[in-house]
């Protein structure tokens, strides 16, 4: 193929490509005059090894897409490729990666169609495409591929696994391109969906896990002053909701309940209609006027589960601040126009449904609310990396979340590097699942008052939330305790300043720790021995086996004093007490019978 080609004209002129290819004496015109130590190494690990496929995973904010273009100006100008194939998740950063490309000395055609054919213009070097887009004409992206030596650039390559016609259809467009570059931020699924062009490795337990190439992970990246650190804002509170069955269930964020009841009390607290959200919503925008005192144009940003929470959310933030909120839904087609414009002015809030969980750059967002039901690793990485990215040293991200057990670990594994894992053995959470269901079989006495569980025509509908600070995390490690919304305590942890070194952040959480502790206990009468951290009032720390075998004791103890059987104490805890039979109760509802019984065995 020559130059003039109808259609396709692939070097260009840009200074770039009359660079000698050493490396990293010169760079591509237009890029930074120097590169950061992990893309420098990164680069040279692929220079020294020049393999068909390298997969790169570095932490959200690191810097991946300057390291792609350099090494792809790089590969231009020693003449091993020729075009510049770029997939991306959304048509939003096709757009994104066509203007980083052009800083530096790469031309990509953004608005590139599947309807034309061959032809994106003379004067580009490449294109950008979407997933989806080469999903639907995969043997035309691939004989676009072949046309000449042909770098792809798979950015957020987990992707590829979303769909099986995905796979199938980037394996077929670019199975025989002449290199493939592959990017992630966090190299794993939650699913067992094979990433195309990636190797996996057995492992002795039967697994096999994702390799990757290159590792830059969350750790090292905010070691470097790369990206920011992150605080997580936990919030706890009281929730009660109707189940399908129509039984009334109270439990509380942080319990050790089971999954199912876990997943309903979460689902209760992001209700729009109830107090738990619009107590959060309240924090977190009083921690964003705390930041906007040291980084003035600092933003929030809250992702919900659905269109119709986001929209409830954004106008609650609108009723708090008093100003604009940008909402951004995935199927308007102005949510990249009013994401560009929120990343360029100095307005306060953004409320998303998921779109804005991966690649979009706003580097000014400081302060987020995890307002969604999504707790696989996957999500929570990307949704986290909206506002790890560092503009200047020292600024601190913070980000509310509640007190689910599944975001807890996460959130204290931030900096935790993961392979994806193919065939795993039954999660831990799924083991215990299956012993609360022999449990629950195992406990027939319960059943004797199961038909009032019986109904028809029942739904799901949250009936209460409250909120209340539980605890700040940061460094995997939990600082504070339990304090009333818009309490000093609270304050203690929203007011501490926006520019901090990681250092200084959790010197800070102890002291704020500490006064909050001392002052709570002088509140309580406590003048001696005081503890640590506060604490909620009635403070449950039995876990759910353990209440069921204490109340199981009492039931029994109960019995022999006043000679009903247990069957029939069971029914009348449920009547006085409420709730459904044992094996379904939550951690609240047991400790309410326990009180109960305790009560009427004292002497």
């Amino acid at each position: 193929m020559t130059d003039s080609d109808p259609g396709l004209h692939l070097p260009g002129t840009s200074a770039a490509e009359h660079l000698p290819p050493a490396y990293p004496e010169r760079a591509a015109h237009g890029t930074a005059g120097t590169l950061r130590a992990w893309q420098e190494e990164a680069i040279k690990r692929y220079l020294d090894a020049s393999p068909r496929d390298f997969l790169a995973s570095a932490t959200p904010g690191a810097g991946k897409t300057t390291f792609a273009l350099r090494l792809a100006s790089i590969l231009r100008a020693n003449h091993t490729v020729r075009q510049i194939i770029v997939v991306a998740p959304t048509e939003h950063l096709k757009t994104q990666w066509a203007d980083a490309a052009m800083r530096a000395g790469i031309r990509l055609n953004p608005n590139y169609a599947n309807s034309d054919g061959f032809g994106y213009g003379s004067h580009f070097h490449g294109v950008a495409v979407t997933y989806a887009q080469v999903a639907m004409k995969p043997v035309q992206h691939r004989l676009l591929t072949e046309y000449t030596d042909t770098l792809v650039i798979l950015d957020e390559v987990h992707h590829g696994g979303d769909a099986l016609s995905w796979g199938d259809a980037i394996r077929e467009a670019y199975g025989s391109a002449t290199r493939r570059l592959s990017l992630t931020g966090t190299p794993f699924r939650s699913d067992d969906a094979q990433i195309p062009f990636v190797e996996y490795a057995p492992q002795p337990d039967g697994t096999t896990v994702s390799l990757t190439d290159y590792d830059y992970g969350y750790g090292r990246a905010l070691a470097d002053g790369i990206v920011r650190p992150v605080i997580f804002m936990v919030y706890a509170g009281k929730m009660r909701w109707q189940t399908s069955a129509g039984e009334e269930m109270e439990a509380s964020l942080g319990e050790g309940n089971t999954k199912d009841i876990t997943s309903q009390a979460w689902r209760t607290a992001l209700d729009p209609a109830g107090d738990w959200i619009g107590k959060v919503l309240k924090a977190a925008d009083r921690r964003l006027t705390e930041v906007r005192e040291t980084v003035p144009d600092a933003g929030g940003l809250v992702i919900a589960t659905d269109h119709a929470s986001a929209k409830s959310y954004a106008r609650q933030l609108r009723e708090i601040t008093g100003g604009q909120v940008a909402l951004i839904l995935s199927d308007d087609t102005g949510a990249s126009e009013r994401i560009d414009e929120f990343s360029k002015g100095d307005s306060r809030w953004m409320v998303a449904v998921r779109m804005v969980s991966e690649g979009v750059d706003v580097p000014r967002l400081a302060v987020g609310v995890y307002a969604t039901s999504s707790s696989t690793p996957l999500f929570f990485a990307q949704a986290i990396g909206r506002f790890v990215r560092s503009r200047r040293r020292g600024e601190v991200a913070s980000v509310f979340i509640p007190n689910v057990p599944a975001l807890m670990q996460l959130a204290s594994e931030l900096e935790k590097e993961r392979g994806h894992v193919l065939e795993g053995p039954a999660s831990a959470e799924e083991m215990w699942d299956a012993e609360a269901a022999l449990m629950s079989e195992a406990e027939r006495e319960d059943k004797a008052s199961s038909e009032l569980l019986e109904g028809e025509g029942f739904v799901y509908q949250a009936l209460a939330s409250d909120a209340h600070f539980d605890r700040a995390v940061f460094d995997g490690a939990e600082f504070g305790g339990y304090a009333e919304v818009e309490s000093e305590e609270e304050l203690d942890f929203l007011g501490f300043p926006g520019l901090l070194e990681p250092q200084e952040v959790k010197a800070l959480l102890q002291q704020r720790q500490a006064r909050q502790a001392k002052r709570s206990a002088s509140k309580q009468g406590i003048l001696e021995h005081a503890p640590d951290r506060s604490e909620a009032p009635e403070a449950l720390h039995r876990t759910l086996g353990e209440q069921r075998k204490l109340l199981s004791s009492l039931v029994g103890m109960y019995s022999k004093v006043s000679g009903e059987p247990h069957k029939d104490i069971h029914t009348e805890l449920r009547r006085v007490c409420g709730g459904p039979a044992v094996p379904q109760a939550s951690v609240t509802q047991l400790q309410k019978r326990i009180d109960l019984l305790r009560r009427r065995l004292r002497p």
